[in-house]
């Protein structure tokens, strides 16, 4: 998770270097994503009454990676070097929630929305109006996880046994993540 030395308070100067910081860890996050989604799809299958909701959000998931693709590219930031460490823990991730059943693979989804939020709502703040194409892309972004989110807990991901343990591992994985993500 980010601190305040990552990001500078409202009002400060924001650095290029934490400027590519975000565009790493969010292009990094949001192909994390369509690989949880991915996993989950491969144990739930395309019939199961969940499939069409984490269709949709798989979907939102790809627009927001390619949107950082593309900033990623146009701006000549470094992505993250741990791309291939993602497509296997994403997807091991979204599966092996999803075999535990489609409210555990909700709770995946809850958890990681949180934190996604929260991330993103510190990059709103330290951005402010310095860079109004990306402060926007993510306030966007932003307004999707939420629903996400909420569109998860409706579904049951509080229903899973255990879920304050589960949403809480997951929830640190996705800060280490984070951390990760942002220098390496």
């Amino acid at each position: 998770m980010s601190g305040p030395k990552d990001f500078p308070r409202p009002g400060q100067r924001l650095k290029t270097g934490a400027r590519d910081s975000m565009l790493r860890v969010d292009q990094a996050g949001e192909y994390g994503a369509t690989r949880i989604y991915a996993g989950q799809l491969a144990i739930l299958g395309d019939r199961h009454p969940a499939a069409r909701a984490i269709h949709h959000m798989a979907a939102q998931e790809e627009r927001h990676r390619a949107f950082f693709d593309t900033m990623i590219a146009e701006r000549r930031v470094r992505p993250t070097l741990l791309q291939p460490f993602w497509t296997v823990a994403g997807f091991a991730l979204g599966a092996v929630t999803a075999a535990m059943g489609p409210d555990a693979a909700m709770a995946c989804t809850a958890a990681v929305e949180t934190e996604i939020d929260n991330h993103y709502q510190e990059q709103v703040d330290a951005l402010g109006d310095s860079d109004p194409v990306l402060a926007d892309a993510i306030r966007d972004f932003q307004a999707e996880e939420v629903e996400h989110r909420e569109h998860a807990i409706a579904a049951g991901a509080e229903n899973v046994l255990g879920y304050p343990v589960l949403s809480g591992l997951i929830r640190l994985g996705c800060k280490v993540a984070i951390a990760a993500a942002k220098r390496i």
